[in-house]
């Protein structure tokens, strides 16, 4: 008797691609928006012209992008993982004090104290550089130390927090004692960041002063580029078999264990990006904004970056980033009209939208084009 021993092809699913034919056209419609309008806008159509984009709106936007890209960072971790941070402040503020090292030190003799020292450390009487400003006056050392500093101290903190399997509430508290004792750390004058103060009086950037409304277009460029290029990093991660286990550790941590997945490698590499992302978002705020100090590291700008993820709506990618801009926008206002009610609305604004939007505005869109059908 024949035995027909030919298997049946197993079909695979097909992989999703990056974005549509219509996420494609957004996507080069805000490259161009970036790239071209907003330069056109802020520096060739004159001040008094209704077209104009002022100074400022060119730095409010650059910012809200900066804290768009965290928003992104949160959306991988919390939407897509199911890992809420509270401590994701720490990484944004690590990236932003190695670019203000940098600055610090572009400074040159241009400070009050006349001194190749920062000013603080003259204040303070130091006499030589302490040894983590090494490197401190390279370009190229510091762009690797914005990626590496907040990435290792993720690595690490991520390492012994998932080996222990501290997950939920446990993990989110711990993670916010986390930025509150860096936070701590970093208000010490011995600690050779400024202290309270921080760094300021920024006079340049690869030798180009920063102060013109050439650098700051150029700053603002490249948020929006870095931005797009992180939302093209997130789509691509999602899309993987990597993303699709991220989902599964979401929905099921057990199931994908008994399916002979490690959980510990997937989630410490997705923490790990998730940190090192809002690295780059911190180092490119610095510049844009003239200023870091502790005040970036507390509890409640790290609970602001997952409202911001709540309110656009998790595990969408886009979503967040609306959530960045809407939260934000309604700050920069809020704050200078009513601001003493910014956080009564920031907190109504949470509990609103956990009650009722659990898919945030993302979700309503959808919804409202479904029943619109």
């Amino acid at each position: 008797m024949n035995v027909n021993t030919t298997l049946n092809p197993v079909s695979l699913p097909t992989p999703a691609p990056l974005l549509g034919r219509k996420g494609w056209a957004a996507f080069l419609v805000a490259m161009i928006i970036v790239c071209a309008v907003a330069p056109v806008l802020n520096l060739l159509v004159p001040a008094g012209s209704l077209f104009h984009l002022s100074d400022y709106g060119v730095g409010l936007l650059g910012r809200i992008m900066c804290y768009a890209i965290c928003a992104l960072a949160m959306d991988l971790i919390w939407g897509f993982t199911g890992i809420l941070s509270l401590g994701h402040g720490l990484f944004f503020a690590i990236g932003g004090y190695a670019m203000g090292m940098y600055l610090m030190r572009q400074i040159g003799l241009e400070g009050n104290y006349k001194s190749a020292l920062p000013d603080f450390m003259v204040f303070l009487d130091w006499k030589t550089l302490p040894w983590h400003w090494t490197f401190s006056d390279s370009f190229i050392a510091t762009l690797f130390l914005i990626i590496a500093a907040p990435g290792i101290v993720a690595l690490v903190f991520g390492y012994f927090a998932f080996r222990s399997r501290i997950k939920g509430v446990y993990f989110s508290i711990i993670t916010q004692a986390m930025t509150f004792a860096a936070m701590l750390l970093f208000f010490r004058n011995e600690t050779g960041f400024g202290g309270n103060n921080g760094f300021t009086d920024f006079k340049r950037i690869l030798d180009i002063p920063i102060a013109t409304p050439q650098m700051r277009m150029t700053l603002f460029v490249l948020t929006g580029l870095t931005l797009l290029g992180f939302f093209l990093l997130a789509r691509w991660l999602i899309n993987s078999k990597f993303g699709r286990v991220l989902q599964a550790v979401r929905d099921a941590e057990t199931r994908v264990m008994f399916s002979g997945y490690n959980p510990l490698g997937y989630k410490l590499t997705i923490w790990t990006i998730s940190a090192m992302m809002c690295g780059v978002a911190g180092a490119l705020y610095v510049p844009q904004v003239g200023i870091i100090n502790p005040s970036e590291m507390s509890p409640a700008n790290s609970i602001e970056i997952a409202i911001w993820a709540a309110v656009g709506g998790r595990a969408t990618l886009i979503g967040p980033i609306l959530g960045a801009f809407i939260v934000s926008g309604a700050k920069s206002w809020l704050t200078v009209a009513y601001p003493e009610f910014w956080l009564y609305f920031l907190g109504a604004l949470f509990i609103g939208v956990t009650l009722f939007l659990p898919d945030g505005v993302v979700g309503l869109i959808k919804k409202l084009k479904g029943g619109a059908q």
